[in-house]
């Protein structure tokens, strides 16, 4: 499974986290997106419909509907009622849940750093687990830093 850390420097989540699901989506695969803040998943719910006119992200919050029908699904826990593989850990908050799914994005700004840090030492050498370390370039480009 690969588990990958998003440091958010240049770029807020709003602008980062609709380029994942695009491409998850795009992939054929579904997308768990947890964060523990009310007003946070709120936000994400209104950003998912509005981000882009020529575009369309499928989704809603837990409990809204069908939840097993959502190629996106968000959520206050890591609990993929619509069977996703994939999850977006959007509120800098490490879960130790996540590693059962086959792909973690781990978003974290600097009020988070020391968290994340924690959870790539703690994920270090462990069986099956890939770890990736994406950092936002002067353009605000992603680069793979570890």
């Amino acid at each position: 499974m690969q588990v990958d850390f998003y440091h958010l420097t240049q770029m807020p989540i709003e602008r980062a986290l609709p380029r994942i699901a695009e491409r998850v989506l795009a992939g054929g695969e579904r997308l768990l997106i947890v964060g523990a803040d009310e007003r946070q998943r709120a936000a994400v719910d209104r950003l998912l419909w509005e981000y882009a006119s020529e575009s369309f992200l499928p989704h809603a919050c837990t409990g809204a509907g069908d939840d097993a029908a959502q190629p996106i699904l968000i959520a206050a826990d890591v609990n993929a009622a619509n069977a996703a593989r994939h999850i977006a850990l959007i509120d800098g908050e490490w879960r130790d849940e996540a590693l059962t799914f086959d792909r973690v994005f781990h978003f974290f700004d600097e009020e988070r750093i020391t968290a994340a840090r924690a959870a790539w030492k703690a994920l270090a050498g462990r069986e099956g687990v890939e770890r990736r370390y994406w950092k936002q370039n002067e353009a605000g480009r992603w680069e793979q830093a570890a």
